[in-house]
């Protein structure tokens, strides 16, 4: 039988053994973690991502604040929030849920939250880190998928690792991670040829293209690890990813599953930036 690699349950098991403790020793120090999340605009994902986030900063015992703003609001008074956040000790870490209002620049709301309270991990400055494999606060999911290879036990130093899309908030930075830790790594996109002959190398399989169940039985080697990015709502109204789960799953050591796969684990991982964040504040 195939083993599912379950994100919600990776997710409850890493707050568990690692982020509550860690909160409740920043407690122990009079501090406690805050995260904060300004949302603009009226779009029913983005809220419902919100409140995901908020569920898991209650899990772990931390603060967290949803600032409001309407679809009308100006980039000045936006960069303007920004900077006071940034000036405010008691909040560790902030993030501008995306998309925001055309007449708002992604890169200029980005660049102006500090990297030390970056915990989307967008900041040039944290990119230019992850790359170069240093310290530094990661991007959300690719930082989720490598908890869960790591919690699987999944051995990555010497293995093929392949991942389709390179985009700048998963493709390219879970490929840096990867090189980093010792994966030999091949980043393939739509100008790829034979698509096939790379996937079907891979130990460990990454899919982030945005295309409803592109990868099928086809793709894939017997015994891969297939990480599945992707979320899609179909006609029917049912949840499905990139990766063609049914045509995949009996061929595979491990899937994940869509929904309850890499979602769960990049709202962890927002979470664990933010205590990473805390404790760097009081050392």
């Amino acid at each position: 039988m195939t083993n599912i690699l379950s994100g919600r349950d990776t997710a409850q098991h890493v707050i568990k053994t690692n982020l509550a403790p860690r909160v409740a020793a920043l407690k122990a120090k009079g501090v406690t973690p805050k995260l904060v999340v300004v949302l603009i605009g009226d779009h029913a994902a983005s809220a419902s991502y919100v409140r995901q986030k908020e569920k898991y900063a209650v899990k772990c015992a931390m603060e967290s604040e949803v600032r409001r703003f309407d679809e009308s609001v100006t980039e000045a008074e936006v960069l303007g929030e920004l900077e006071a956040i940034n000036a405010d000790d008691t909040i560790h870490g902030v993030i501008v849920q995306l998309p925001v209002p055309k007449h708002i620049s992604v890169p200029k709301v980005l660049s102006t939250i500090a990297p030390h309270k970056d915990v989307d991990g967008f900041h040039a400055e944290n990119i230019g880190k992850l790359v170069q494999g240093e310290p530094c606060l990661q991007c959300c999911t690719p930082k989720g998928i490598m908890t869960m290879l790591r919690e699987s036990g999944t051995e990555l130093s010497g293995a093929n690792a392949v991942v389709v899309g390179r985009s700048n908030i998963v493709g390219k930075p879970i490929a840096a991670l990867l090189l980093n830790a010792n994966a030999t790594v091949t980043t393939c996109h739509s100008r790829t040829r034979n698509l096939v002959m790379h996937t079907k190398m891979a130990d460990v399989l990454v899919i982030a293209v945005g295309r409803p169940q592109m990868i099928n039985a086809d793709h894939v080697k017997e015994g891969a690890v297939v990480i599945d990015v992707g979320i899609h709502r179909m006609e029917d109204g049912k949840l499905c990813g990139d990766v063609d789960f049914e045509s995949v799953k009996d061929i595979v050591k491990l899937i994940t599953p869509v929904p309850g796969g890499v979602g769960p684990m990049t709202v962890v991982s927002l979470i664990e930036n933010t205590i990473e964040a805390a404790e760097k504040s009081v050392t």
